[in-house]
């Protein structure tokens, strides 16, 4: 299903549904078909959105995750969103977390999926001459358990991003300032009940690190899923929406500890 992409000032998002806002980060090669199956579940109940990150529009100075959660804070607040569901995959995640730590009043909770923060392997130190396709789509694949799931449309959408040389040093800026932020100090911080959802098989965010977040955070739940690697939304769309449908019930009915 296509959505349509709404566009207020600068910021470009989807928002379906109506309800509490459920807001989603997409990472360093998301897009918003990375969401589909969560959105089309949600909607239903949720005023679900997804901000569209200018991961290749700031200036070089402000391609970091610092950079990321201050337009996502700007429309937020453009936005007048409370009682937000904040939840981020991948670098996604990394930018939910410095966004829940710097301004916690407008987020009910927090839902983290193979987030960076504490540790990731990203797409490599380097990168190999720009068109080489094959590399690439053994890369795309590493991020799922299965890599029929790197279908050609994705590879073509990474080749697309990495074939570009602006595209390229920003990536590269992001992934390095991502590695520098490492927030293992601050989660201890976070009020707000979380969800950790992770993938049995994430060799970007590996296992060790979602059990790393649910020491570190709080009042914090883990849950794995097998044959599952570092987008379970997409992966495992089905467990990844029971697992998240039933932490929002549960503190739709008052049962997490506030």
């Amino acid at each position: 299903m296509n959505y349509e992409i709404k566009q207020q000032d600068k910021f470009r998002f989807i928002e379906e549904g109506e309800g509490e806002p459920l807001l989603l980060l997409h990472g360093l090669f998301g897009a918003l078909s990375n969401f589909k199956d969560l959105i089309e579940f949600f909607r239903p109940h949720y005023k679900v959105v997804v901000p569209i990150l200018p991961l290749f529009d700031l200036d070089i100075f402000h391609t970091s995750v610092g950079g990321l959660e201050k337009h996502v804070q700007k429309f937020i607040e453009l936005r007048d969103y409370k009682n937000i569901h904040l939840l981020g995959n991948s670098l996604g995640g990394h930018v939910a977390l410095v966004h829940i730590l710097k301004h916690p009043e407008r987020i009910k909770s927090l839902v983290l999926t193979g987030s960076s923060g504490l540790f990731e392997n990203g797409m490599g130190d380097s990168y190999p001459k720009r068109g080489d396709y094959e590399y690439i789509r053994k890369k795309t694949e590493l991020t799922f358990y299965d890599p029929k799931m790197a279908t050609k449309e994705l590879v073509d959408e990474v080749f697309e991003i990495t074939n570009n040389r602006i595209k390229v040093i920003k990536i590269i800026a992001l992934a390095k300032s991502a590695i520098r932020n490492n927030l293992g100090e601050e989660l201890n911080q976070i009020k707000q009940p979380t969800l950790l959802i992770w993938g049995n098989n994430d060799t970007i965010t590996p296992p060790f690190v979602g059990k790393e977040f649910n020491k570190l955070i709080p009042n914090s739940e883990l849950h794995f899923i097998d044959q599952c690697g570092h987008a379970p939304m997409m992966e495992v769309p089905h467990e990844f929406n029971q697992l998240l449908l039933a932490f929002l019930n549960k503190l739709r009915n008052g049962a997490a500890a506030q």
